[in-house]
């Protein structure tokens, strides 16, 4: 299988104050491509950071992070973006999805940017296939936390990307909402063959996926094939 993800000897520290404070030490994994991969731990143990270094979006203090086959420390920030743009999809707690813009333009418009001249009937495909096929033309505040959920799912694979890394998916939801918008991102991910990243506290969740790495303090604890 092919490495989809590798991260090696890396290191993150932040400075407060005259204090500098060692975020993540030492940490090594891979992940293979179309696997599903949870990180886990409690807050304040480094999760989101690690999702945030895996996907580019900051840097190590030192160690090495190989997303899609690219080493990404050796891409400067608009290599990056074109990267992720091209290979990445991302949901995250709050939704993210733009106010102003209704259900099926918050799913096409990406699509429109990277040129997709048929953005507007892969966005409602989409949005059918996570059961808002009712709600296309809402925008975000005519919609609940687990329907704002889901467009922002139907969002984040618009680009049949490569791997997807979603930060506490179901963090703002209630748990059966959570149950829902979770078999929907298993759903998708497998029917699409996307890698799998989720960063998660939810301990039921992480043992939905292959493998969970668990962190404390910064550090892996385990790393091991869920049970």
């Amino acid at each position: 299988m092919t490495k989809i993800l590798k991260v090696s000897n890396l290191e993150k520290s932040y400075t407060s104050g005259s204090k500098k404070l060692k975020v993540l030490q030492d940490i090594n994994f891979e992940v293979e491509e179309r696997e599903s991969f949870s990180i886990v731990g409690p807050s304040g143990s480094g999760k989101t950071t690690l999702l945030g270094l895996c996907a580019g979006l900051d840097d190590a203090d030192s160690g090495s992070i190989s997303l899609c086959g690219t080493e990404i420390y050796k891409l400067n920030q608009d290599q990056r973006a074109l990267l992720r743009n091209k290979k990445t999809g991302f949901v995250f707690q709050d939704f993210q999805l733009f106010p102003t813009l209704t259900a099926i333009e918050n799913v096409a418009v990406p699509l429109e940017l990277q040129g997709n001249k048929n953005a507007v009937n892969k966005a409602k495909e989409l949005l059918v296939k996570v059961g808002l096929e009712n709600r296309l033309k809402h925008y975000p505040s005519q919609l609940s936390g687990g329907e704002q959920q889901r467009v922002a799912l139907a969002r984040a694979f618009s680009n049949n990307p490569s791997i997807l890394f979603a930060d506490e998916p179901t963090g703002n939801l209630d748990t059966e909402t959570g149950e829902i918008v979770e078999t929907l991102l298993f759903e998708l991910n497998k029917e699409l063959g996307t890698t799998l990243v989720i960063v998660t506290h939810d301990l039921d969740l992480a043992k939905k996926t292959e493998k969970v790495l668990q962190l404390k303090g910064g550090k892996i604890i385990t790393n091991e094939v869920s049970a």
